[in-house]
């Protein structure tokens, strides 16, 4: 074994160190990081305070966000008298285990909840249809009126949804050209939920963040347009999809204005406009449990959903080079 000058060794070792060196002081550097320093978190008033005003933070959270829905349960499975003489009280007349099911086929949320699903998937059908081919046009294809119709498109998010409420409707009682009375069907719904522009929008933002290369190449393969939009856009769209998909869907299913007046027939009104409508031919502890049915739905969409749906949200924020 030959030996190295001393030199040699010397920076041989600094070499070898320099990475152990720089990685303690990363891992320093990042216990440092934050609003409270190291030397703060030693003492006693901060290293008992804040565990403490943490866990109230998140006991506050919890009580805000699932409270409601669990007084609702609570509220659901009692007498009516029982919610009126003590709303916080649990079950002073034992649970009332039938109001779900009696809930269920005599306010007929069955039926409500059916017309809700029906509205609420042709929405998201009719939504990513034109938000995808929308936005593939606008991002990918990029015609010279291009710029144009975006910030028309975004112009449309500064005017207030009253503004447009009645000419709206005054378009669904008799559709241009065509001179189709679209009330009382499903798709005086459905349509005018289609063209969102926030969701064209973040749709847009989305299909830019794909690098130019991916498309560029796919034509050099001989991709066609309809090819290049359903190979390879959508495939690579899954995240902000599903943003939108859940979004839409739980719009549609607490939206109540717009179903109220283009859906006057009791028989095709989702449970949005249902419920306000039954709530004087019904018990208060029926409508308890009839409001907690339709709020579960979207609760347990989020809860099933939420992993995509946060996923989308961060990944539609940035825009890849």
């Amino acid at each position: 074994m030959t030996s190295l000058p001393i030199t040699e060794q010397v920076a041989a070792a600094g070499d070898e160190a320099t990475p152990v060196k720089r990685r303690r002081r990363g891992q320093v550097e990042a216990q440092e990081r934050g609003i409270i320093s190291t030397a703060d978190r030693q003492r006693t008033l901060v290293r008992f305070g804040l565990p403490t005003i943490q866990v109230l933070l998140f006991v506050g959270v919890v009580v805000a966000g699932v409270g409601p829905l669990l007084w609702l349960l609570k509220s659901g499975l009692s007498t009516s008298q029982d919610i009126l003489q003590g709303p916080l009280s649990l079950w002073p007349s034992g649970i009332q285990w039938h109001n779900i099911p009696k809930a269920w086929t005599q306010v007929q949320i069955g039926s409500y909840l059916g017309n809700t699903a029906i509205i609420a998937i042709g929405s998201l059908v009719t939504t990513l249809f034109v938000c995808t081919t929308g936005a593939f046009v606008l991002s990918v294809l990029r015609p010279k009126w291009g710029p144009v119709i975006t910030g028309l498109v975004l112009a449309t998010l500064f005017l207030p949804g009253v503004i447009s409420l009645v000419p709206l409707y005054l378009t669904i009682l008799k559709m241009p050209v065509f001179g189709w009375n679209l009330q009382n069907t499903f798709w005086a719904v459905w349509l005018p939920q289609a063209a969102g522009a926030f969701n064209i929008l973040v749709m847009k933002r989305y299909f830019d963040s794909i690098p130019r290369e991916l498309i560029e190449a796919a034509r050099i393969d001989g991709a066609s347009n309809l090819r290049l939009f359903t190979a390879l856009i959508l495939p690579m769209s899954k995240p902000i999809l599903g943003v939108v998909s859940l979004l839409t869907v739980i719009g549609s299913w607490k939206d109540y204005l717009w179903p109220l007046l283009v859906l006057p027939d009791p028989k095709l009104q989702p449970i949005s406009v249902a419920l306000p409508r039954v709530a004087t031919t019904t018990e208060l502890s029926l409508q308890m449990s009839a409001m907690f049915l339709a709020v579960l739905v979207p609760v347990v969409l989020f809860l099933i959903f939420q992993k995509q749906f946060l996923r989308g949200v961060g990944m539609s924020g940035g825009i890849k080079e």
